[in-house]
Parts: C-alpha cells; sequence; structure tokens
C-alpha cells in the first residue's frame, strides 16, 4: 500500500508520516533523499537532529539519488521515503534531464509495488505560487509536479496537508464517470 502525503513546507507531512510508521507493528525503514553538502552547517546540524529524533530500532537509509534501489533495500519493512521534493532537485543537480527523472520515478514506483509493506512517500507541492522568475526554478516546479502526479495517481492513499490538517485526494477523472 503506498500512502503519499503532499502539502507546503512545514504542513506535517513528516510528522504524519512518522505517525503512521512509529503505529506499525514491524520494523521500518526510513529512507532520507538529503544530500550533504561541505559547508552548509544548516542543512548538517538538520540532518543530525532528524537522525538524533529517529526511534533507534529504525533503519535509516541515506540515499540521494537511487530511491528505487533504497526502496528494494529496506526489505519487509514499513517505509518512509522523505522526501521527493529533494530527490528530484538531488536529481536535476547531478545533471539528469526530465525524462531520466521521470525513468527514475517510474523505477520506484515499480520497486514499491512489488513490496508487500506499506509505504509512506512525503513530497511538497511546489507549484501554488507564481510562475518562478528563472528557468532553473520554472523547470524544476514542472518535473517535480509531473513526479507528484505520477505518485498520487500510483497511490492507494493521497493526502493534502496544510497547517497540520489532512484533506483526501481523489481522482478528478471520478468527475467523468
Amino acid at each position: 500500500m503506498l500512502t503519499v502525503l503532499l502539502g507546503g513546507a512545514r504542513s506535517g507531512k513528516s510528522l504524519l508520516a512518522e505517525q503512521m510508521a512509529l503505529a506499525s507493528t514491524g520494523p521500518v525503514a526510513f529512507v532520507a533523499t538529503s544530500p550533504q553538502i561541505d559547508g552548509d552547517d544548516d542543512l548538517a546540524a538538520r540532518v543530525a537532529r532528524h537522525r538524533a529524533e529517529r526511534p533507534t530500532r529504525w533503519t535509516t537509509i541515506e540515499e540521494d539519488l537511487d530511491l528505487a534501489g533504497a526502496i528494494e533495500r529496506s526489505g519487509d519493512a514499513f517505509v518512509v521515503v522523505d522526501c521527493l521534493t529533494t530527490w528530484v532537485g538531488n536529481l536535476q543537480h547531478h545533471g539528469r534531464t526530465e525524462s531520466d527523472v521521470l525513468a527514475a520515478c517510474d523505477a520506484a514506483l515499480a520497486a514499491i509495488a512489488s513490496r508487500v509493506n506499506a509505504t509512506v512517500v512525503v513530497t511538497n507541492e511546489v507549484g501554488l505560487g507564481i510562475v518562478p522568475a528563472n528557468e532553473l526554478v520554472r523547470t524544476y516546479r514542472d518535473v517535480l509536479g509531473r513526479v507528484n502526479q505520477r505518485w498520487v495517481a500510483a497511490a492507494d492513499h493521497a493526502l493534502f496537508l496544510v497547517a497540520g490538517r489532512a484533506m483526501p485526494l481523489h481522482s478528478p477523472h471520478d468527475l467523468l464517470r
């Protein structure tokens, strides 16, 4: 079962994903997609804080590029992926094209489809604001939007979080029936 938690920064997505993992009865694998960036002391402090906050019984898989591989390495654990937003940025930073990113997205979704246990994926909605002024940010926004659409379409459950509250996301195609 795949659950996608979508929303803005500090909307409660990660907290809900962690609460879902805590409520699970078996092992938990936390897939962290943040890279380590030399000289970024704020990021290093955030990563250290997140590591310290996770239960010690959880397995942490730090993987900034090969999401499908990280999911496969998680075995039969309840998996939390946090987050697609950073993962897509990492891929683009390493020169991956939109078609490369979408292929990696499809590979990760295929890895999830073959799993027995639940997977919860966190991602940001970055397309609600104004059109970005530069091409790089517009491209990122557009690619992440397409990635989010694929994940939500594949999900058994998808929620949009705002200020710690969740709204279910329904297929617009249901209206066409």
